[in-house]
């Protein structure tokens, strides 16, 4: 997993490779081993490379083909690398190095675009064609990658990381309104291709790009995620369960691929602990499982250790717990903020954050439980959804953390317009493939809510401290499989029935049959002493009054009582504004 960044000028005049280089610098945490820049005319191509496939110089980026006439950056790690080399060696491929890095040329050479429907991984990358000067850009299924991009003034820019294309002043810093709408209602997700910028835009999951000369832009889908039964599928609970367990053991199996030694991030919660099991039931060796708790607050516990030391001391694992207390906690926020691509509202930010930074200390790769409850059902907000008859209010209703009507109560009135939030859900419902309500709510959340929050606060949070997180939930295959499962199977229990049921042949049932958690981080959660000044700081300080993007009003009202106004998910209303703000004065805008 790495950084990568360019840029492509249709104005008559060569790259910038400092301003390619300034970008990757700010990345550098992304890639500590190495970095590396390749120009000719008007590309210049720029990565920073965190070394776990092919330790060598042969695997360094960007990576350049000379028989083939191909150039590549590339973030990410096709699992399924050594596989495709054998076929492609079949056809003829010379390989040079071991990194799935030159698999993916060869494969572009094979099989040309089409090549993104072979990978088993997760990727974002930028392949550019010598003689015809054409480059090929691709994100993988899920979103699990980033890739931002801005085409302003001739030039068209991407990166791995959103402030990287403010380097400079370049880009334009206007506030895209669409975008702010769904950061205030649709739990701070804001879908792609938008960001809180006009200028900024992101590659949507399952997505691929191709860029002429001339500066002609043509984007198309290659993967969507289809519910409903096929012909061939598991009969009945049981074979439901058979086929969730090979799947998950497959999508782990799959995650050990590289040089480096791989631990596990256990909350001590049925998936993280289901990941331990299965690479347990592998045989790796020496396994390392991190957790990370905080202070209580009032009646709210900070930390789950007893359930992640259970799970360690069943599978012998070398086990860190890593405690955090308010005062390291609120040091730490300004560099989670600047960690962060975009302003991220969950409480557990900080959490992955100082996490991750412990992990690094002892391994460069991690696999993480992220996605199993948008996949198989875990939400709470799900089995109301089985009988809907207005699925799109009864989805916003638990969902958003404003209605419209608060929303206008909460910005300046020149930004409020639509309600634009509810107009998406509304559209993507009708669109989506599938038929049933709680379908169509799984099918957003999949797709959507999980790219832009949990997915994206793990990469963001782990690259920070150049720690590679990998995510079995969101293996494709596990996703489509789960996809197929029918409705009750999967929200039984309440929510990840099919799941648990397969779970308790590897897990203890006291992990399985605990009430379900979260990442606890109470401190930002009830905002009080030092973290309510913060806020107050924050939200009520030149910066915050000259950008006026919220009413003064509002903000005071919800500084009077802050731990009154939670959302319906039971976030802050408080911290969410002030992360917009902070990150808006992180990233000097």
């Amino acid at each position: 997993m790495c950084g990568i960044a360019g840029e492509i000028r249709f104005d008559g005049a060569a790259a910038d490779t400092g301003r390619v280089q300034r970008m990757l610098d700010l990345m550098s945490a992304r890639g500590p081993d190495d970095d590396g820049l390749v120009a000719q005319g008007p590309v210049a191509l720029g990565h920073r490379r965190l070394a776990i496939v092919d330790l060598s110089e042969r695997g360094a980026q960007p990576m350049r083909d000379q028989e083939l006439g191909l150039t590549i950056v590339f973030n990410g790690c096709i699992y399924n690398h050594d596989e495709l080399r054998r076929r492609l060696s079949g056809k003829g491929y010379r390989f040079f190095s071991r990194s799935d890095t030159e698999v993916i040329l060869k494969a572009y050479h094979a099989w040309g675009e089409r090549c993104v429907e072979e990978f088993k991984g997760m990727f974002a990358f930028c392949l550019r064609e010598h003689d015809s000067g054409r480059l090929f850009l691709a994100r993988d299924r899920l979103g699990i990658k980033p890739l931002y991009y801005s085409h302003e003034a001739g030039v068209f820019r991407f990166a791995s990381a959103l402030p990287a294309l403010l380097r400079d002043g370049l880009a334009s810093k206007a506030l895209d309104p669409v975008a702010l709408h769904h950061y205030m209602s649709f739990h701070s997700v804001v879908p792609a291709p938008r960001t809180l910028l006009q200028s900024i835009r992101k590659l949507a999951p399952g997505c691929r790009m191709r860029i002429e000369t001339d500066g002609t832009i043509r984007e198309e889908r290659y993967w969507s995620l289809e519910f409903g039964a096929r012909e061939g599928d598991p009969q009945g609970a049981e074979e439901w369960e058979d086929a969730v367990l090979e799947s998950m053991r497959q999508a782990v199996r799959r995650r050990l691929t590289g040089d480096v030694p791989v631990g596990v991030l256990l909350s001590g919660g049925l998936d993280s602990s289901l990941i331990t099991g299965l690479l347990a039931r592998e045989g790796v060796p020496h396994l390392n499982t991190f957790t990370v708790g905080f202070e209580d607050v009032g009646k709210e516990e900070g930390n789950e250790f007893r359930y992640s030391d259970l799970v360690a001391q069943t599978f012998g694992t070398e086990h860190h717990q890593v405690f955090i207390d308010s005062s390291t906690l609120l040091k730490h926020l300004p560099g989670c903020f600047s960690a962060m691509a975009e302003p991220m509202v969950s409480h557990d930010n900080i959490g992955f954050y100082l996490l991750s930074r412990e992990v690094s200390k002892h391994v460069k790769v991690v696999q993480s439980g992220q996605g199993a409850d948008e996949v198989f059902g875990g939400y709470h907000w799900y089995p109301p959804l089985l009988e809907s008859r207005d699925p799109v209010a009864d989805y916003a209703r638990v969902f958003f953390d404003r209605d419209h009507a608060e929303f206008a109560e909460a910005v300046h009135p020149d930004l409020v317009e639509r309600d634009f939030s509810r107009e998406f859900v509304a559209d993507w419902f009708d669109s989506a493939a599938a038929t049933a309500p709680v379908d169509k709510a799984l099918h957003i959340d999949t797709n959507v809510m999980l790219v832009d929050d949990p997915v994206k606060r793990v990469d963001n949070m782990t690259m920070a401290w150049g720690l590679e997180a990998r995510t079995p939930f969101l293996d494709h295959e596990v996703v489509e499989l789960a996809a197929r499962c029918p409705a009750p199977l999967k929200l039984a229990q309440e929510g990840k029935g099919v799941l648990k049921e397969a779970a308790r042949r590897v897990i203890p049932d006291g992990v399985i049959d605990r009430p379900k958690g979260y990442f606890p981080v109470p401190a930002l959660k009830y905002l009080r002493g030092e973290s309510l000044e913060m806020v107050r700081d924050a939200l009520t300080g030149r910066a915050a009054r000259e950008r006026g993007v919220f009413n003064p009003a509002y903000v005071e009202r919800l500084l009077q009582a802050p731990e009154e106004h939670l959302t319906p998910l039971r976030g802050s209303k408080l911290w969410q504004l002030a992360v917009f703000e902070l990150w808006m004065q992180t990233h000097g805008i």
